[in-house]
């Protein structure tokens, strides 16, 4: 020990020289970019920095540039000169047994005698990659130090990958030489019988015995390449799709220097060889030349200040390149590197034992994930203590933690230097590096501090790129590293343009010339209509203090599942509503799965392969474990599925047997979610469920469940239902081809007499009827024209035959209803979001104002329906409420002419006979009402056997009004007589949605949530055809002339003939609730929305034209209009969930004006003229108008 001051005064000097070489890189503060450069260029070039920089350091790069000629063998042969005596390599299998180690000089005899073995027993050609197949242990430097003195390069196979992943990485490598440890020899031998044979006798005191290939083995591997290649094609949608070292498909490589290319054929290039795990896709090969290499360890050496005294920990394994680092800048510096057996990197105490009280190691180098296996309490104990030993700890190969927990981990008095480490397997190693500063653990430090990937690594060059491979100054893209050097080759290639630059497949933010890290592209998910990085999930969940690690999966990109490693007081309720304050509503998991440890790949990343069987294993319990014991179970269990999916995770003991699920915060969604849970615990499909669990209490849900699991037990069902007592005499089809008269429920007799009018309703469903010619003077806002008669009217009618009576010899103008804004404007991201009442949007012409709103008291769900009578009478809105009111409202004014309390809600729009007298709506109390136009006193009522959400249609020709139910059964009602004429049972699944009649065929059309799309006889009430689409159906059909389309929450949009041929399905990314709008006024092009935040515009071949992305996902359907009052555009009205009224240029989709109303909106718009009236679940219905800029002293007319 008596040359430790002279060690530590060494040591000084160093760092010393070290700090002032590469000052600014440690600091993290950043190069300064040239403003001037045409790209977003992170090049160590001198110029990039400040003269004082420069000045700093001019030496180091001498020295730098001197290093970089060298070979890694030679910086390990140069430190042993120097260093020969010291300890190089310590051992510790973490038993009984003594820790054993290995001077320099040993380290070097043992790879000189290996070099001499191969160079005698290889026959070397120029160049020579040799196989080294072994687990970690004392020789492991001395075997990969010979290999490259050959000179050869390492080519590390490990013994635990799959025989069939070894097999490819050994075939693309083209090995023809495999060191094989000595006790490995049987295993090696079993898994690739047949390919290799004994070179020679084992070389004993170095463990190791040589294989050759056999000569005969290219038909056996070349099979194996093809299954390997079968397998991972398979699986690239499915692995690890974390941040970091893996090498991403479709590289980019970029040729900066004319005519100069690296060619991995000079001699004695090459250093090591490795392959990717192929989690991302197939594994690729990846060669890595000692010119890439070395400057990486040179410059970390430096940044890290590392001397003979440190003790670096291999946490890596050799297959994955940051034990490259660990490694070199170790016995490049005359340190020495601790390595520990496999089994014992997964034992967090013992390992943990090892490193800091046994070996007192100084610099560790590892995944976030490794680091967060040895748990908050040892982290905060040992690793990042008051007095560890640990001087450095270096993160890369995942996303740095959240600087929240890095602190909870961290003593105050603790002295550890942290660095953000970032790089790709393609440029191995690292790209960039950041020093955490000292400051940002200070306790009254901001939280939110975002921590920069740093500053690139000497002779690394940085860049990010827009998807048009434009450079991104400020703003986000595509990370691109390379260098004129820094090139590796990757499968095949063996030439490459110098300065090559490769595609990471990582995004990140360029702010004030620093990079913030974003995530991986394959990390980006589409849930609930809104795009984000599981990461934030993941970031958001490491924020609790109750949770010790966690990861996150998007389980076959349906569910979003949160893995916990909990903290002894851990509560999952508590936790799941820390998450619910914290994230928005589509980033919440939709399960919480707890495990012992998060699982690992061979390199120390989370294994998201392994996650996914955790959790398929756990979905295989759940079936199993679900042989329910009895109705006491199904109640009890029930009740937690409700409260889970409605996120209710108060104290409350139970729910109220008479909660409604939509009533209690549900929506359509989640009500699918319900649905596939409660399958799932049953473990058996439960017909009828979902149109149950829509409109019934959760009692009721129990009982529909009780009475297919337990069918003896039918006495426990409710046989108070009034509704279904009234009709318990008529079964299945009764009614088909009959008149049951049934007694009105009181008001006056009203006669039939005509009315002209004009109706509209949702998706453009225009219906004129009975009118004059002067009223379709060209005086009117709106005029009417023959072609909008061809397409779906208020009836869905697709040929104006039926019309034709009822307009002899009136010639119409081709007007159509429809609201247009300015052409050529930017997206919804340029335009801005405006107040509830009477503001603008700035950057467009048209402006929305509010003209009035009426009260409901509870909220509108349903669409509206506006009459325009051709009397002397004002038009009028009919719309009703949860509150169980209908309201007629006065189109001008606002002003209530009439309101009527149903029995129930009221979520169907209502819609106008044929005479015009009679308004006709469902109610969640199962009648379908029909009510005086004028007055609104009830005419009849139609008793069905549940729930009417569905919105009726009327026959222009005949009067009957078609209506579906929750019963499973579509009517035909005659209003006059008072009368069913038939109705139709529709296999199973509820009837949510609207019929929709067409004329030419005569059919009605019928979508049910049991995923069937119906085509039935309108006068006999026989089905004509079915099509089962697999997912439910809330979207209503709608049809042309040619085809009729429907909307399902598979994400399709479905377009089928009228003789039931599918012709195409549309995809969004996100269930469509929306009803398709079909117009006939520019090449009948087909308006929608969907949970994907889009609304979309396809023709009638299922070609996109245009979508637009809104700000929140699309339930309800759009509606085309034009006004010469707005300059005759033709535009399009649509609505989001989150309040925003969109008008969209129907040509191209720019938004041309926008209002923000305060509510959450699921109605539909409808527009006449310049007035669009819409519901919102705030309790009130609005009339917005429209109008052009300067002209707001025209609207009260």
């Amino acid at each position: 020990m008596g040359d430790r001051p002279q060690l530590e005064g060494a040591k000084r000097e160093r760092r010393q020289s070290a700090n002032e070489g590469a000052g600014s890189l440690r600091s993290g503060a950043g190069l300064t970019l040239s403003r001037q450069s045409a790209a977003l260029t992170l090049r160590c070039y001198m110029y990039y920095y400040s003269d004082g920089e420069r000045k700093a350091l001019g030496s180091f790069r001498w020295g730098w540039r001197c290093a970089s000629e060298m070979t890694l063998q030679e910086l390990v042969n140069e430190a042993a000169s120097l260093y020969s005596d010291r300890t190089a390599v310590w051992f510790d299998e973490c038993n009984d047994k003594p820790s054993t180690c290995y001077t320099y000089a040993m380290v070097v005899k043992l790879a000189t005698e290996l070099t001499v073995f191969l160079q005698k027993h290889c026959g070397l050609q120029g160049k020579c990659e040799i196989g080294l197949y072994c687990y970690p242990g004392i020789n492991l430097p001395s075997w990969i130090l010979g290999i490259l003195q050959v000179p050869a390069a390492y080519c590390p196979v490990d013994p635990d990958a799959p025989p069939l992943l070894s097999s490819y990485f050994m075939k693309k490598s083209n090995l023809q030489y495999i060191l094989v440890e000595n006790d490995k020899r049987n295993k090696f031998q079993m898994s690739h019988l047949g390919w290799f044979y004994h070179k020679s006798s084992a070389i004993e005191h170095i463990g190791l015995t040589l294989f050759q290939k056999s000569l005969s083995d290219a038909d056996l591997n070349n099979s194996q390449v093809d299954d390997v290649k079968s397998k991972y094609e398979l699986s690239k949608a499915v692995g690890d799709s974390q941040p970091g070292h893996t090498i991403c498909p479709d590289q980019t490589d970029v040729k900066t220097s004319e005519g100069a290319y690296m060619d991995f054929v000079q001699k004695y290039s090459l250093a090591y060889v490795l392959h990717t795990s192929g989690t991302t896709g197939m594994p690729k090969i990846v060669r890595v030349p000692h010119k890439c290499i070395v400057p990486n360890i040179h410059h970390l050496k430096s940044i890290f200040e590392i001397t003979e005294v440190d003790v670096l920990f291999l946490a890596s394994p050799l297959t994955f390149d940051p034990s490259v680092v660990e490694l070199f800048i170790a016995l490049a510096s005359g340190a020495s590197i601790l390595v520990v057996p496999n089994t014992i990197k997964m034992m967090p105490v013992e390992l943990s034992a090892a490193l800091f009280h046994h070996h007192h190691v100084t610099v560790l180098q590892a995944t976030p994930t490794l680091l967060r296996r040895f748990g908050a309490h040892i982290i905060k104990s040992t690793v990042l203590s008051a007095n560890t030993s640990l001087r450095v700890l270096a993160l890369g190969g995942e996303a740095f933690p959240v600087l929240n927990l890095l602190k909870s981990w961290k003593h105050r008095e603790n002295k550890t230097s942290i660095f953000n480490l970032y790089g790709i397997t393609e440029v191995s190693s690292w790209a960039t590096c950041y020093k955490i500063p000292e400051e940002v653990f200070s306790p009254d430090f901001r939280t939110d501090f975002p921590v920069p990937l740093g500053s690139p690594l000497l002779g690394t060059k940085v860049e990010v790129r827009d998807a048009n491979g434009s450079a991104v100054l400020e703003g986000e893209g595509q990370i691109f590293i390379g260098g004129e050097e820094r090139v590796c080759f990757l499968d095949d290639e063996i030439a490459v343009p110098v300065g090559t630059m490769r595609e990471t497949g990582d995004f990140a933010r360029v702010q004030n010339a620093k990079l913030f890290f974003l995530g991986r592209k394959d990390n980006q998910i589409k849930r609930h209509g809104k795009r984000f990085n599981i990461e934030y999930l993941q970031q958001a969940a490491e924020d609790l203090c109750q949770v010790e690690a966690c990861a996150v999966t998007w389980f076959e990109q349906e569910k979003l599942i949160l893995f916990v490693v909990p903290k002894d007081d851990f509560e999952e309720r508590e936790t799941l509503k820390e998450l619910q304050k914290c994230l928005p509503a589509h980033a919440v998991p939709d399960e919480l799965v707890l495990i012992k440890a998060l699982p690992l790949t061979s390199h120390g990343k989370v294994d998201i392969s392994e996650l996914n069987k955790i959790y398929q294993n756990h979905l295989n319990s759940r079936r199993r474990d679900s042989k329910l014991s009895g109705a006491e179970e199904l109640w009890e269990r029930l009740q937690y599925l409700w409260k889970s999916v409605l996120g209710l995770l108060g104290d409350s003991p139970g729910i109220p047997k008479d909660a409604v699920f939509l009533y209690s915060g549900g929506d359509s969604l989640k009500a699918l979610r319900f649905y596939d849970e409660i399958e799932m615990l049953v473990g058996r499909a439960v017909p009828g469920l979902l149109e149950v669990i829509l409109s019934c209490s959760i009692e009721d849900v129990y009982r529909h469940i009780l009475k297919i699991l337990f069918p003896d037990k039918g006495q426990l069902m409710n046989h108070g239902n009034v509704l279904k007592r009234k009709l318990s005499g008529n079964s299945g089809e009764d009614f088909q081809g009959k008149y049951i008269k049934q007694k009105s429920e009181g008001g006056p007799e009203v006669t039939s007499e005509l009315i002209s009018f004009i109706a509209l309703s949702r998706g453009n469903i225009f219906f004129p009827m009975n009118f004059t010619k002067s009223f379709l003077q060209p005086s009117n806002t709106v005029q009417v024209g023959v072609e909008l008669l061809q397409q779906p009217s208020f009836l869905h009618l697709n040929t104006p035959s039926i019309m034709k009576s009822h307009m002899e010899g009136h010639e119409m103008k081709n007007k159509i209803l429809t609201v247009t804004s300015m052409e050529n404007k930017t997206d919804c991201c340029s335009v801005e979001q405006i107040h509830a009442a009477c503001s603008q949007v700035t950057t467009a012409e048209l402006a929305l104002c509010i003209r009035w709103k009426s009260n409901t008291r509870k909220c509108v769900d349903a669409s509206p329906l506006i009459v325009i009578p051709s009397k002397e009478v004002s038009a009028s809105v009919y719309v009703g409420s949860h509150s169980h009111a209908m309201q007629a409202i006065d189109l001008d004014l606002g002003e209530i002419k009439w309101e009527k309390n149903l029995g129930d809600r009221i979520e169907s729009s209502a819609c106008i006979s044929k005479c015009g007298n009679f308004i006709v709506v469902g109610c969640y109390d199962g009648l379908v009402y029909v009510l005086q136009s004028r007055d609104g006193e009830i005419h009849w009522t139609f008793v069905t056997e549940d729930s009417v959400k569905s919105s009726a249609v009327v026959d222009p020709s005949s009067g009957l009004v078609y209506i579906g139910s929750h019963d499973q059964h579509v009517y035909a009602l005659d209003i006059y007589e008072k009368a069913c004429i038939w109705k139709l049972h529709c296999e199973g699944g509820a009837v949510f949605s609207s019929p929709c009649l067409s004329s030419s065929p005569h059919h009605l059309y019928v979508a049910t949530l049991g995923g069937l799309l119906l085509a039935v006889n309108p006068v006999m009430g026989n089905k004509i055809w079915k099509s089962f689409l697999g997912k439910p159906l809330f979207s209503s059909p709608h049809c042309n002339e040619k085809y009729v389309c429907v909307g399902c929450v598979d994400g399709n949009l479905y377009c089928h003939t009228h003789s039931g041929e599918k012709v195409w399905q549309f995809p969004t990314n996100g269930p469509v609730f929306s009803s398709p709008c079909i117009s006939g006024i520019t090449e009948q092009e087909i308006f929608f929305g969907s949970h994907d935040c889009c609304i979309y515009c396809c023709n009638m071949e299922g070609n996109l034209l245009w979508k637009f992305e809104a700000t929140s996902s699309v339930y309800g359907t759009p509606f085309i209009f034009q006004s010469d009052e707005l300059k005759n555009k033709i535009l399009l009205a649509a609505v989001s969930t989150d309040g925003k009224v969109w008008i969209l240029n129907a040509k191209n989709g720019t938004a041309e004006g926008v209002e923000k109303l305060p509510g959450e909106v699921f109605s539909s718009p409808v527009v006449w003229g310049t007035k669009l009236v819409v519901g919102c679940r705030n309790d009130y219905v609005y009339c917005l108008d429209l109008y052009i800029r300067g002209k707001k002293e025209q609207l009260r007319r």
